[in-house]
């Protein structure tokens, strides 16, 4: 445990930071099962609807930080690409 009260600092905002960018992580994890059960039923309209929800999240997490852009996108290109091949 750091003694220097701005480490001590760093280290609250880093646990917090942390926590939250995995809540967010978790938040897209979430999504991405719920496209997969949707491909997995085949019900065109469901994957359509889920495919726009998760691409949104993927969205936000980037637009937060936790996504670097270009994992975002190609996260987005690969769900583009599971929901046009069901």
């Amino acid at each position: 445990m750091p003694n220097i009260k701005s480490a001590i600092k760093r280290v609250k905002v880093s646990r917090t930071k942390r926590a939250h960018n995995r809540y967010i992580k978790a938040g897209v994890k979430s999504q991405m099962k719920k496209l997969d059960a949707a491909v997995a039923s085949g019900d065109q309209k469901a994957i359509d609807a889920q495919a726009i929800a998760t691409v949104s999240t993927i969205d936000k997490a980037a637009q937060k930080g936790v996504f670097h852009k270009n994992k975002a996108n190609r996260a987005k290109a690969q769900i583009a690409k599971r929901a046009a091949k069901a």
